[in-house]
């Protein structure tokens, strides 16, 4: 088992370099199944989520090499099989997009149920009333999903709630479908635009992504011979701006996109921080402490339910009592109880969390119960006073590359540990 020691306080300064987004890479990597040829991914983010998505790519017959850490080759010509193993796929929770992708080129796909992090319910009626608008045929049973179709052809498709996932998959599977589809009331995230830019250079034709509608006109098939980076990760670079108001630092963060960053810039100055956006690159930093807000989380461009835990912290610390809704998951305030035991003053109540403002954290042993709440405690382990082991490392290394590193690099006294 792997802990990672945080020793603190700690006032973070320096250079931060932003990995690629998670959220568009794993949508990325099964899109390339849509590809007869061979392409070039570069700005990968090293993590675990990345590395099963190859796996599963390599199960079905997709040849990888890897240039670099963070650069693939990928060559989906000769796919042999229509199942995926099930035993990957319910690994993580982006495992879904393989439905889309390969219902689009093989006509037939069954996957096991996807995992990931357990934030609460997250069905997927939305990806499926999408696949069978299209012309295709699901079953759900025993913890397998199939889906097949003769032929998929455009359709409109109404989204009952704004999803992501469900947005990406039916694009997925539109690509090259007979036809027009439109989505409407489709979700914005900027890694939603970042898969139709991929998907638009390899010769589909997407139009309105980013928009809440979003049109599809199918296309015969899809070249490869192309090379295409991976937008930056809008949440990595917004676990690092609150890192900085936290341990009232100064961070740069480089290789960023600002746009995507927005609603969190707004929050860290109405609270008392000082941000500065310089194009690429964005500074954050911090000289006193900060006062109390009320947050909710909402679908893109509103503040994101991933950077929720990350700023609960900030809070914490913060002047006055603060209130966070959490209008996305049902169960994102697991960190809390963790965060109690480092001396914060938190109470969750179903959706609606309430922090009052304490004057330090305390180390302690903690467990991360998903991704976000494990840079979360990251966060509370450089502010507080002591040692904290943060245990459960295998949620934060699904979307944080070298998270120890990078930390490191800017001052935080962190280190990983194998016991």
């Amino acid at each position: 088992m792997e802990k990672l020691v945080v020793t603190g306080p700690t006032s973070l300064k320096g250079e931060v370099v932003i990995s690629g987004a998670k959220n568009a890479a794993v949508a990325i990597l099964p899109a390339t199944l849509l590809i007869d040829g061979v392409c070039t991914i570069e700005n990968l983010p090293n993590i675990s989520d990345i590395k099963i998505s190859c796996e599963i790519l390599e199960s079905l017959g997709a040849k990888i090499v890897w240039k670099d850490k963070n650069t693939i080759t990928i060559d989906t010509r000769n796919i042999i099989t229509t199942k995926a193993p099930l035993d990957l796929t319910s690994k993580f929770r982006a495992s879904y997009y393989i439905l889309g992708a390969m219902l689009s080129r093989m006509g037939e796909i069954e996957v096991g149920m996807p995992g990931g992090c357990k934030l609460g319910a997250r069905p997927i009626d939305q990806h499926i009333k999408g696949f069978e608008l299209l012309g295709a045929e699901v079953t759900v049973e025993k913890g397998t999903i199939y889906a097949k179709a003769n032929e998929l052809v455009g359709a409109p498709i109404y989204m009952d709630i704004v999803s992501v996932g469900a947005t990406i998959n039916v694009m997925l599977s539109a690509v090259l479908a007979k036809g027009t589809t439109i989505i409407d009331n489709a979700a914005k995230e900027p890694h939603i635009v970042d898969v139709a830019n991929f998907l638009n250079t390899m010769g589909a034709d997407i139009r309105g992504a980013g928009t809440d509608v979003i049109k599809i006109n199918g296309v015969e098939k899809l070249h490869g011979d192309a090379t295409y980076s991976v937008v930056p990760d809008q949440i990595e670079a917004g676990t690092f701006m609150l890192a900085a108001v936290a341990t009232k630092g100064d961070l740069t963060l480089k290789n960023c996109i600002t746009k995507h960053l927005e609603s969190i810039t707004a929050k860290i100055v109405e609270i008392g921080g000082n941000v500065e956006d310089n194009g690429d690159s964005i500074r954050v930093w911090c000289d006193k402490r900060t006062h109390k807000a009320n947050i909710k989380t909402l679908p893109y461009p509103g503040f994101p339910t991933d950077l929720q835990p990350q700023m609960g912290v900030v809070l914490s610390l913060s002047e006055g009592t603060s209130i966070i809704n959490e209008s996305i998951w049902d169960s994102r305030f697991q960190y809390t109880e963790e965060l109690n035991k480092m001396g914060a003053k938190i109470t969750a109540q179903g959706k609606t969390a309430f922090f009052e403002g304490v004057d330090a954290l305390y180390g302690a042993p903690v467990y991360s119960s998903d991704l976000r709440a494990g840079a979360a405690l990251v966060i509370a382990g450089t502010v507080a006073n002591g040692k904290t082991e943060i245990y459960n490392l295998e949620h934060i290394d699904r979307g944080y590359e070298n998270i120890e590193e990078k930390f490191r690099k800017i001052g935080a006294n962190i280190e990983r540990i194998k016991e």
